[in-house]
């Protein structure tokens, strides 16, 4: 089943942040993984527990151990986005995040327009809540809509409705956010255009700076991908699925929104600039149970069990480690120039306007994209799925429906 993203960049931006990973000096970003919820999703995949709320003050202070080893070998290096995922991050108490968020700025240099998102339940927040959240320096916050149908809400097994969406966009504003995402998902068993149409609207009504729209993906292990394959519920359409996709694109870009990746809109200047790292294969920490990082040469990934994590983080090292490493590391790989490659060509093609830069790809791996992929590249242009041009390759609208075949044939 096709996966499809939302967002939008401005073309003229890249070339200076992309080309930073050449620089000893490229801004590094920190992913901070909270893995606690109240209940599973019924589509959630993710690493979350929720069972483990007493774990809470102890997995906080591990986390701030985990900021002080991985940067021991290198604690000046600058970060400019700071991403709180989960999980339900909006479950923990504001004094939490102040913690965090004062670590790193005693181990490492925090950029001046520091971007801080926080994903949120609509029905954990308050405008209390959200303007302490606001003095600590979080500015950004992640709302998860998912759907405005109350049907889909329910197969989700969601604890919100759609009028707790408004009560914390309400709550949002008071509290002084002026960077608020709306989450939402489509393509669910069952959902009709007509249901997706009207959480589309809602958006809208909404207005929120940016929207992120992900496809449906049935993952294994989850409770919907269960039913589906018992044929308690039937599988999603890939024709209705296209149809939900071509209708966002065409209702947001008509109502002023740009899309800059595959899933994700913007209004102009409000990119989500931690996502931009990972589109743009540039280094990013991934700090808590279950995390991924790139950095320092490694790509790695943490302990996933929160238990363990945290004794991980109590134990004495055995040995001294390489910067990003942690003890909470487990699992770790160095990256070569080819991987690095590949996985650049998997991730920047994902944005819709920004695309492959060329000059940008040719200073970092020494090759033109085009002839590093000659074949490819003119099978993926002569079907009409991409824009070759002088300073880029990109995917074209029909492209973007189909940009896994698009990766698979390059990469």
């Amino acid at each position: 089943m096709r996966h499809f993203s939302v967002r939008s960049v401005d073309i003229c931006q890249p070339c200076v942040e992309t080309a930073a990973i050449m620089s000893s000096q490229a801004p590094y970003s920190a992913y901070i993984h909270i893995p606690f919820c109240e209940t599973r999703c019924s589509y959630c995949a993710f690493n979350i527990y929720t069972d483990l709320a007493s774990l809470v003050p102890a997995y906080i202070r591990a986390l701030l151990r985990e900021i002080k080893f991985a940067s021991a070998d290198n604690p000046h290096r600058e970060i400019h986005t700071v991403y709180f995922g989960g999980g339900t991050p909006s479950l923990l108490a504001a004094r939490y995040y102040r913690d965090i968020l004062h670590c790193l700025a005693e181990r490492f240099s925090l950029a001046v327009d520091l971007e801080v998102s926080m994903e949120t339940n609509p029905n954990d927040i308050s405008t209390s809540y959200l303007r302490e959240l606001r003095e600590i320096g979080i500015n950004r916050l992640s709302i998860g809509m998912q759907s405005a149908s109350k049907r889909v809400l329910r197969l989700f097994e969601r604890r919100h409705d759609l009028d707790a969406v408004e009560r914390a966009l309400r709550c949002a504003r008071q509290a002084g956010f002026e960077n608020v995402n709306l989450d939402v998902i489509f393509g669910s068993p069952g959902e009709t255009l007509d249901e997706w149409k009207r959480t589309v609207d809602a958006i809208l009504r909404y207005a929120p700076e940016h929207v992120s729209m992900y496809g449906l993906e049935l993952k294994g292990g989850t409770a919907l991908r269960a039913q589906v394959d018992a044929g308690a519920l039937p599988r999603p359409d890939d024709d209705i699925f296209a149809d939900m996709y071509e209708y966002a694109s065409r209702s947001l870009e008509g109502d002023g929104y740009a899309q800059y990746e595959i899933s994700n809109w913007t209004r102009p200047q409000f990119e989500c600039r931690h996502n931009l790292q990972y589109w743009r294969n540039l280094p990013y920490l991934g700090l808590g149970a279950g995390a991924h990082g790139f950095a320092g040469g490694f790509r790695y990934s943490n302990i996933a069990n929160p238990i363990r994590y945290v004794e991980s983080l109590n134990e004495r090292p055995a040995a001294k480690y390489d910067f990003p490493l942690t003890p909470a590391v487990a699992k770790s790989t160095t990256v070569n120039s080819e991987e690095d490659l590949y996985e650049t060509v998997m991730m920047s093609i994902r944005l819709t306007r920004e695309g492959i830069h060329r000059p940008t790809f040719r200073r970092r791996f020494g090759v033109d994209i085009a002839d590093k992929f000659p074949d490819g590249i003119r099978k993926m242009k002569t079907l009409g799925l991409i824009h070759v041009e002088s300073d880029r390759v990109r995917l074209s609208e029909r492209g973007r429906l189909l940009s896994n075949a698009v990766i698979r044939e390059l990469v």
